[in-house]
């Protein structure tokens, strides 16, 4: 009867306090096997033993354990590798290229190979001298005229009086001139023509004045001149003449220089006559023997 009048509560406590006196004892009897529970090793050391004993001396743990390291470091190479390589084939074709373009032997200097020349008579030789001794002594001329050029330039014309007057006569080929040289502004005046109207031609013009610039009167005197017979270019010249030798009336130092330009000498040359049964001075007409 007191059993029966437990409550459910005090059945509740009664088997916990079972439970705590019952679990020492069931830890130390209870295992699968029936051994001893201080006798069996512990679980790390089962676990080392159990590879060494599939594999072997611990050889394929060690393999298997170092392969992903040695994949995770030559990876990075290999990936270097592939991103490298590319440009060099790329450059190949360029050098390539450059080598098709460049023409060979566009480097390299010519070599001037001059042609063999003939061996020259004693003739031919003497007429090359000639030629070059020529060619020097014009050389000179033209120096000197140029010296003379600038001396003349540096030197100032002499003063004229306001009634002075120099005439002188100058002669080529059939033509006369009497010239007159007067202060003045540089005019020219030809048998009471000016100089542009009575030659045309620039020519007989700058031959008229090549005394006066020579000399630097040009513009500082008034010239005037009667001229008769030859042509216009024999007239031009003895107006040259005839200026040259007024110069020298005025200034008697610039005679040197007029004289080395051959203004003062009288050119005395004429075409030849016509010969009696000749067509010209010396042509004549063409032989028939029968």
């Amino acid at each position: 009867m007191i059993d029966d009048e437990r409550t459910p509560e005090q059945d509740e406590t009664t088997q916990d306090e079972g439970a705590e006196a019952a679990g020492p004892v069931s830890d130390t009897s209870s295992s699968p096997t029936g051994e001893d529970p201080a006798s069996s090793p512990p679980a790390a050391d089962a676990a080392e033993e159990q590879p060494s004993e599939e594999g072997g001396d611990g050889g394929p743990s060690e393999e298997a354990a170092e392969e992903p390291v040695a994949e995770e470091v030559t990876s990075p190479e290999v990936d270097q590798a592939t991103e490298e390589a590319p440009p060099e084939p790329a450059e190949e074709p360029k050098a390539e290229e450059k080598k098709k373009d460049v023409i060979p032997g566009a480097d390299l200097e010519p070599i001037l190979v001059e042609p063999d020349k003939p061996e020259l008579s004693a003739e031919e030789r003497a007429r090359l001298e000639a030629e070059e001794e020529e060619k020097a002594r014009r050389e000179a001329e033209l120096a000197a005229a140029e010296e003379a050029d600038a001396v003349a330039a540096g030197r100032a014309p002499a003063k004229i009086d306001k009634g002075a007057r120099f005439l002188a006569t100058g002669k080529r080929k059939n033509a006369i001139a009497r010239v007159t040289l007067l202060p003045g502004n540089g005019k020219i005046i030809i048998n009471k023509r000016d100089i542009e109207e009575f030659f045309p031609r620039p020519l007989h013009q700058t031959m008229v004045k090549q005394p006066l610039a020579v000399s630097g009167y040009e513009g500082n005197v008034d010239v005037r001149v009667r001229v008769h017979g030859g042509g216009v270019s024999g007239q031009a010249g003895a107006i040259r003449h005839g200026v040259a030798r007024a110069l020298t009336e005025i200034d008697s130092e610039l005679r040197g220089d007029l004289k080395r330009r051959g203004f003062l000498t009288r050119d005395a040359r004429v075409k030849e006559r016509r010969k009696a049964g000749l067509k010209k001075a010396r042509k004549r007409p063409q032989f028939s023997k029968r």
